[in-house]
């Protein structure tokens, strides 16, 4: 079987991350993955990028075509918005290739355009790493315009100006007819598209994200700190997302609410906090224990350690599908505290593998913290029970089976659906 994974970019940002993992997890078992890209950063030869210098020009500018639309709507979302709406030449390049099945993935930044879709004739199967494919122009929201149709009685009160959301949900239903095989990493997803007014017919099933528990092993908790000049003898919380606190829908602002709330805790009264993804800021949160800010970490093994390092992860999350953090955490043997929200329940075995705290309750964050570093013994068997969990569920030939039973689905139904004709 021969195949077309469809990325905007192969390693940058965590739908990249998770589409490149699946690219490789299949190659592995046996099916001929290559992978298309606008933005190139791996050296991998099983990647195409664009290669000359004209077509690497406006594969850097098409991001930025966007920019006027989305100027036009005044909006408190911070998310990423997508119009889609520039046509692009990857239908022609995907239709003349050789791929028996395309998968789709995260493919904004102008890559496709939602026109773009329906002109691709192969068979398609489609990863959602984000609300984006059923939403209007918005990858996140938390209104549910998305559940009843765009119309103007349901847009939000924060919102003014053009409105590009409805203009981009009804331009996905006007070109996308014919239903696509929808995958999600996580049951909190394909709920949302099940129940969203665009595609609730589609069909739709959930495959995790796979993580190579080969590669990512735990590494020795005193050797990880000595190797980060991390301090030996007190509980590290770890907290990262690209950008630290600046995504407000990752929760660091619920996370330093529930830290404040164990400040005067005796068993916490050494923990300190380490967080990636972000550089010291110039105003450093006012906490009466350290953080460590460690910046961007871009190669597995430094992260290994790190997440080797940490007696726990906090995710809190407002809004997050299947973040690679949780699963990589959960690899390295680290508990993960999290809210219960989203695809969280996906990778955290309630009082198992970590705790899942009340969403978005700080004081229900902190006892979940509180209860995960308290015992030692019971901190062990956490452990044990997330690098259990991640070998058993995320392993690349488990999730690499479930795509190749997708993809030969998709392929008899194609063939079926041509036969009647």
């Amino acid at each position: 079987m021969r195949l077309a994974v469809v990325n905007s970019s192969d390693i940058s940002g965590g739908a990249a991350r998770a589409a490149y993992r699946i690219h490789h997890s299949l190659r592995n078992a046996g099916i001929d993955s290559r992978m298309l890209v606008n933005v190139d950063l791996s050296d991998d030869w099983t990647v195409k990028g664009p290669t000359s210098k004209w077509d690497k020009a406006i594969a850097r500018m098409r991001p930025q075509l966007a920019s006027p639309l989305r100027s036009l709507l005044h909006t408190e979302n911070p998310i990423l918005h997508s119009p889609a709406i520039f046509p692009s030449r990857w239908p022609e390049r995907i239709n003349a290739s050789c791929a028996d099945v395309v998968h789709l993935h995260w493919v904004q930044d102008e890559m496709l355009s939602i026109s773009d879709i329906p002109r691709i004739l192969k068979p398609i199967v489609w990863t959602l790493h984000d609300m984006w494919a059923f939403c209007g122009a918005e990858h996140y929201t938390i209104d549910n315009r998305w559940s009843h149709g765009y119309i103007r009685s349901n847009r939000p009160s924060n919102e003014n100006g053009f409105d590009l959301n409805k203009f981009t949900w009804r331009r996905k239903l006007k070109y996308w007819r014919r239903p696509i095989q929808i995958v999600c990493p996580s049951q909190w997803l394909a709920d949302c598209v099940q129940n969203s007014a665009l595609m609730s017919a589609w069909p739709v099933a959930v495959v995790p994200n796979p993580i190579d528990t080969d590669r990512w092993q735990p590494i020795e908790k005193p050797l990880a700190r000595h190797l980060l000049g991390l301090p030996q003898s007190c509980p590290l919380l770890l907290f990262g997302a690209i950008g630290g606190g600046k995504d407000p829908r990752k929760g660091i602002d619920l996370l330093l609410s529930a830290l404040s709330q164990l400040r005067s805790e005796p068993i916490l009264e050494s923990l300190q906090l380490v967080v990636f993804g972000q550089k010291s800021p110039q105003h450093r949160p006012h906490l009466s224990f350290p953080v460590h800010y460690t910046g961007h970490l871009h190669d597995d093994l430094t992260l290994r350690a790190l997440y080797s390092a940490a007696d726990a992860m906090v995710i809190p999350s407002r809004q997050d599908n299947l973040p690679n953090t949780g699963l990589e955490a959960h690899a390295c043997a680290t508990p993960v505290v999290a809210f219960n929200t989203g695809g969280m329940s996906d990778i955290v075995s309630d009082r198992t593998t970590g705790a899942l705290a009340q969403p978005f309750d700080p004081m229900s964050l902190a006892a979940a913290i509180r209860w995960v570093l308290e015992d030692s013994n019971r901190h062990q068997r956490l452990s044990a029970a997330a690098r259990a969990r991640a070998e058993s569920l995320w392993s690349p030939g488990r999730v690499a089976g479930l795509y190749t039973d997708i993809y030969r689905q998709v392929i008899e139904t194609r063939m079926a659906a041509s036969t009647k004709r």
